[in-house]
Parts: structure tokens; C-alpha cells; sequence
């Protein structure tokens, strides 16, 4: 039990800003980490790997919290390490009172040891799970830290937790700041007893995460650099305007109402909060929360109090001004966040979550802090800029009339009862099993892959939708002019668990659905018109895991009496130089699902046996809003700039 409770610590309460070998407390060991690693780090695939690199960052980010560190810089070597390096005051190297050993090692080494956990060390402090670098260590089959302090360079290394040597004095600086340098312990046929099933790191992923980091701690530079290609990559992030700058990118490619973000900072009861949103002229919402660094994507007490201040401001302001009529209702919340950009972040000291995975903020106080300054805030903007009150309460009575309108739309895809699917649209084919975690349903591009899916499926589990052409791009449109698509209508009444705002996830009628196109650029162009209405309409189908798409073979290579079904072209190439090319083998090219048998299409595409699907999750919910926004949104540039830059992924174009 009381590994548990420690667990469950995070923030700490700080009553001085020293940092010495008194403020470090001991709490446990690191026995557990190795034998339940996806306790400490959530998983041991690639998410797992990442989290390692953001464990090490938070320790740097928490300097610069308390005012100590400007830079970190991030590098990615080409022997599969990763280094860490910033300029804040070092770790401690003075003995432990209570261990007697340098106080570095302690927080290396034994878990919750540190200056986050009531010693005194920081005043405020993030991390995803607040188990820091001590679990990395643990986690690395090589560890090196260098501490930069008192005028000597200190350092020590460890292999899977353990030291290999005492901390020993190396040389002379006039810098302060730590470096740590990690190998993260990679299972291979050589390391079967390592913990990590991959050890490559994703730049994109990374990048994405260090980009945010600097924009939730304005002034902090990181720069973030790929040695391991032969030209290496590099990003130097600084955002001095923070919060208002990470508006501007979120809306990089969207027409906005006004240049500059609304923007407030201030803090209150000893919590922190600072606050950018600016409108566009999307028809999503876009609202995301912090409480100190860490991504809250449920929300919580911030989020309500945000959405209570600008719900209030609007109607108040559209009320003074007669821009609400007096017949008309009050705005509601989702009227005034549809097209709404915002970023709120808090910090203070010791933060409660609603769950050990920090998802929810929990302190109540909160919500009248973050009610009250944002309140204010967007009150006197609003006075203070009658144009653009007077658009944004217009737009946000837009979004009010096309809500009901949609409620009204609404009704007519409602499906009352299961029973109803014989007369459904979209000639749905449905399967005669009730149980949603045992059915699938598949999204068929037209009529004549439709009939082969139809004749080749399991009846039992598998639905089949088939879809004429291609569907409404929903990224240009509000929802109720969505709903006049009768593809639309008819996937929606298929799955029976509404959208939007009443998405009810218990009345899914499928846990797998599935993206069925064909192989070339048009079935790609169906497959993203679909996904974006997935995520803009239903995003919980998403975020959830339940979508999918199916990975159709481009070719069948016969030779002699042996076929085989190929997904691309190097695996093509590679086929035919095991089985020989003289005599020729006979290569079929699939245009289309359409061109295949019932047998063949159950064989290669739809068999759980033996098919291959890939799962549609967004592991970054802003980098997917980005890329919707920039591949089916208005603005044409930036689409042609980002076909130009990955035209090298595209290897086989049908035109």
C-alpha cells in the first residue's frame, strides 16, 4: 500500500527556493521498476521509449519553473541515445544526511527521491507520472549524468539502476547544469532480458511535445537536434510571447477574425494562470488545457471555469449591445467555442487529479481563479474592440441557429431501434450478431466492391456500408449543412451512437469500423474525407480506437501453381527475387477492391485470420487538428508545400 500512495505523488509544496542536499527526501527503491515498468511509464512499446525523454526534459523544465535554467537542449544520437543537457543549477552533489551518499546518486537511484516530493527543492513541478529520472535510469542499460556546480565537473554512470563507480570529479567549469545521457534497455536476440520493444525514437513525436514545452514556459529555449541521418536535423524553439504564439500556430492555417490572440496572465489564491484564444473561421473547437506542463485532455476544474467566463462575456456583451434580441435564447457553451482557439494553462503547488493518469484537473479551487481572471479579461476586450465583439457574438448566433438546425436534422438520422436496419440508407448489409465488441462494419467505396464484400464477408460479424462516391468534406462546413449528405446520414444511422455533442459512445453498434478503399490516390482521397468526418463529428470513434483501415493487397504474383498477394512495391521486388524472375511470374494489379473476387477480397482484406488493418488513434490531438486543417481545409499553399516536402513518401502514383 505504500507503494501505491507514493504513486500517487506528483507536485510538491516548497517553502524556499534552496536546493541542497537537505530538500532531497527518500521515499523507496527502485526494486519494482524493472519487473512492471508499464507502472512507472504507462507501456513498453514506442509511447513508453518517448515517455524516457520527457521524464529527463520535466527535470530541466522544473528549473526554469523556479527561475533557474534558460536553455535545454535535446539531442538524439547516433548510437541510439539520447542526450539532455540545460544550464540550471545542477543536481545536488553534497551527501545525503540520511544515506551518507552524494545526493545525485540518491535521485538516481532510489524511486520518489528528489526535490519534487516535500523537501523544499520546487515550488511547482510537472512530469507526466512524477517518477522522474531515477525510473529512466532504472530503465537504461547505460546511464551517465554530468553535473556542472560549485566550479567542478562532476560525474557517474549506472547500468539498469545500479552505479558502476562513485561520483567522481572530472575537470573545472565556470557553467552550472546537468547533462544526462541515457541508453534506454532494448529487448534483442543479444538483450532478451531488455524492457523496451523498439529503441527508435520518432523525431516528429518528439519535436511535437519540445514545441509545446516551449510554448507553455515562454522565454525557455530548447533546441532539439537528430544526429542519427546523414544530414541532421535541428529545431530551435523559444517563444517569448508563450501562450500567444501557440495560438498563432494552432491557427496557422485558418482565416482568423482578429490578428491577435486575446490573451491574459495573472495569478491568484497562489495559482498561476495565463489564458490565448482567437477565433477562425473553422467550425471546430479547439480549447486545450495544462496544469503545470502536464496535457489535461479531459479537463477539469481550469476548463470549467474558462468555459464558464466566455459563455458569460459573450451572452453579456451580445445582450448590451442588442446583438442577442430579446426573443432570441441565451448563447449556449458549445455556440460560443464553435471556431474557438484556446490554450489555458495553470500552475501552483501540489495540483489534484482525478485519476493516477493526470487526465482531469481536480482542485476545485481553481475554477473560480481561472472564472474570475479570464472574466475580466475578455469583458474589457470586448469594450475595448466593438468590431470585432460584434463578429464574434454574430458568429457565435450563427453557430446557435445551425445547432438547431441540426437538432431538427437531427431527428430525421435518429434510428430508434436495431430493428429498423432492413430499411436503413446506403443499402447497409448488417450482421446478425448484437454484441458491438464482436462486429465490424465496412466503409466500401461503391457498388461493385460493395457486392464482392457483401459475398465474400462473415454475415455473423461483418457489415457492409458501401458508399457512392466521394463524401462531403465536413472540414469546409457546419453540421447541419452536413447532414443534407446522404453518405453521411446513412453512416450515421448505421453505428446508432449520434454525434457531436451527443455522441453516446454505449449505443456504438460496432467496435471496429472500417475504412475500405480502394489502393490508389482516389480511394485515399475517400479514406481522408471519411476520417475527417470521424474526427470532426465523432472524434470519440477515434480518440477511442475504434476505426480502422484496411490495407488491400496492390498485387497478385502466380508462379506455377503458387500465388501470392503483395501490399506495395518493395515488397513486390522482394517476392520476385525469391521466387525468380525467369520464367516470368504473372503480376496482377488490383485497380480496385471492385477487381477482386468475393474470395479473394475475404482471403486478403477481410479475413481476422489473415488480413492486415491499421488502427486510426491520435497521438497528438493538435498535430491532427493541424494536419485535417492543412490537407482539407481552404488554404491552398500550404497543402501544395506539404505534397512538395513528402512527395517522397508517395512511391507508386497512379494518375
Amino acid at each position: 500500500m505504500a507503494e501505491e500512495k507514493d504513486l500517487e505523488l506528483e507536485q510538491v509544496t516548497a517553502v524556499t527556493a534552496d536546493y541542497g542536499e537537505e530538500q532531497i527526501q527518500v521515499l523507496e527503491g527502485l526494486e519494482a521498476v524493472r519487473k512492471r515498468p508499464g507502472m512507472y511509464i504507462g507501456s513498453t512499446d514506442a509511447r513508453g521509449l518517448h515517455h524516457l525523454v520527457y521524464e529527463i526534459v520535466d527535470n530541466s523544465v522544473d528549473e526554469a519553473l523556479a527561475g533557474f535554467c534558460r536553455q535545454i537542449n535535446v539531442t538524439l544520437n547516433s548510437d541510439g541515445s539520447v542526450t539532455v543537457m540545460d544550464d540550471g543549477r545542477g543536481f545536488p552533489v553534497g551527501l545525503h544526511p540520511k544515506m551518507q551518499r552524494p545526493a545525485v546518486e540518491v535521485c538516481l537511484t532510489v524511486l520518489h527521491a528528489g526535490g519534487k516530493f516535500g523537501g523544499g527543492g520546487y515550488k511547482v513541478s510537472g512530469g507526466l507520472h512524477g517518477v522522474g529520472a531515477s525510473v529512466v535510469n532504472a530503465l537504461s542499460k547505460h546511464f551517465m549524468v554530468t553535473v556542472y556546480q560549485n566550479g567542478q565537473i562532476y560525474q557517474q554512470e549506472y547500468e539498469r539502476g545500479k552505479y558502476l563507480y562513485d561520483l567522481k570529479v572530472i575537470g573545472t567549469t565556470d557553467r552550472t547544469g546537468t547533462t544526462i545521457q541515457f541508453w534506454p534497455d532494448v529487448k534483442s536476440e543479444e538483450n532478451p532480458e531488455g524492457i523496451f520493444e523498439t529503441g527508435d525514437f520518432e523525431y516528429d513525436t518528439l519535436r511535437n511535445r519540445l514545441r509545446e514545452m516551449a510554448f507553455l514556459n515562454k522565454g525557455v529555449r530548447i533546441i532539439f537536434r537528430d544526429e542519427r541521418p546523414e544530414e541532421p536535423k535541428e529545431n530551435d524553439f523559444c517563444f517569448e510571447g508563450g501562450l500567444r504564439e501557440f495560438v498563432k500556430f494552432l491557427n496557422q492555417h485558418k482565416q482568423v477574425l482578429f490578428p491577435e490572440p486575446i490573451y491574459t496572465e495573472g495569478i491568484k489564491d497562489g495559482i498561476l494562470v495565463e489564458m490565448a484564444m482567437q477565433y477562425n473561421d473553422s467550425y471546430a473547437e479547439n480549447v486545450y488545457t495544462f496544469a503545470n506542463n502536464i496535457a489535461t485532455p479531459d479537463g477539469g476544474t481550469h476548463l470549467q471555469g474558462f468555459n464558464t467566463a466566455v459563455t458569460r462575456a459573450i451572452n453579456d456583451y451580445g445582450r448590451r449591445y442588442k446583438i442577442l434580441k430579446d426573443n432570441e435564447p441565451n448563447l449556449k457553451g458549445e455556440d460560443v467555442r464553435e471556431s474557438l482557439t484556446a490554450i489555458v494553462s495553470i500552475k501552483m503547488e501540489d495540483p489534484q487529479f482525478e485519476s493516477q493518469t493526470k487526465s482531469k484537473l481536480g482542485s476545485g479551487q481553481v475554477r473560480g481563479v481561472v472564472d474570475s481572471l479570464v472574466s475580466e479579461e475578455l469583458t474589457t476586450y470586448l469594450e475595448e474592440n466593438p468590431t470585432v465583439a460584434k463578429a464574434i457574438v454574430t458568429r457565435c448566433v450563427d453557430a446557435q441557429r445551425a445547432r438547431e438546425a441540426a437538432r431538427k436534422a437531427r431527428e430525421a438520422t435518429r434510428r430508434k431501434t436495431v430493428l429498423e436496419s432492413a430499411s436503413l440508407p446506403g443499402k447497409l448489409a448488417d450482421c446478425s450478431e448484437r454484441d458491438p465488441a464482436k462486429c465490424e462494419i465496412f466503409m466500401v467505396e461503391g457498388d461493385s466492391a460493395g457486392g464482392s464484400a457483401k459475398g465474400g464477408r462473415d454475415s455473423k460479424t461483418q457489415a457492409i456500408l458501401p458508399l457512392r462516391g466521394k463524401i462531403l468534406n465536413v472540414e469546409k462546413v457546419r453540421l447541419d449543412r452536413a447532414l443534407e449528405n446522404a453518405e453521411i446520414r446513412a453512416m450515421i444511422t448505421a453505428f446508432g451512437c449520434g454525434f457531436g455533442d451527443q455522441f453516446d459512445e454505449s449505443k456504438l453498434r460496432y467496435h471496429r469500423i472500417v475504412c475500405m478503399t480502394d489502393a490508389d490516390v482516389d480511394g485515399a482521397h475517400i479514406r481522408i474525407l471519411l476520417l475527417t468526418f470521424f474526427y470532426r463529428f465523432m472524434r470519440p470513434l477515434v480518440e477511442k480506437g475504434y476505426v480502422y483501415a484496411a490495407m488491400p493487397p496492390l498485387y497478385k504474383v502466380t508462379k506455377g501453381k503458387t500465388s501470392r498477394y503483395v501490399y506495395d512495391d518493395d515488397e513486390l521486388n522482394r517476392v520476385l527475387d525469391e521466387i525468380g524472375r525467369d520464367p516470368k511470374p504473372d503480376i496482377q494489379r488490383y485497380k480496385g477492391l471492385g477487381e477482386m473476387s468475393a474470395q479473394q477480397l475475404w482471403d486478403t482484406t477481410m479475413n481476422p485470420e489473415t488480413r492486415m488493418m491499421m488502427q486510426i488513434t491520435p497521438e497528438d490531438a493538435m498535430e491532427a487538428d493541424r494536419l485535417f486543417t492543412l490537407l482539407m481545409g481552404d488554404d491552398v499553399e500550404p497543402r501544395k508545400l506539404f505534397i512538395q516536402e513528402n512527395s517522397d513518401l508517395v512511391k507508386d502514383l497512379d494518375v
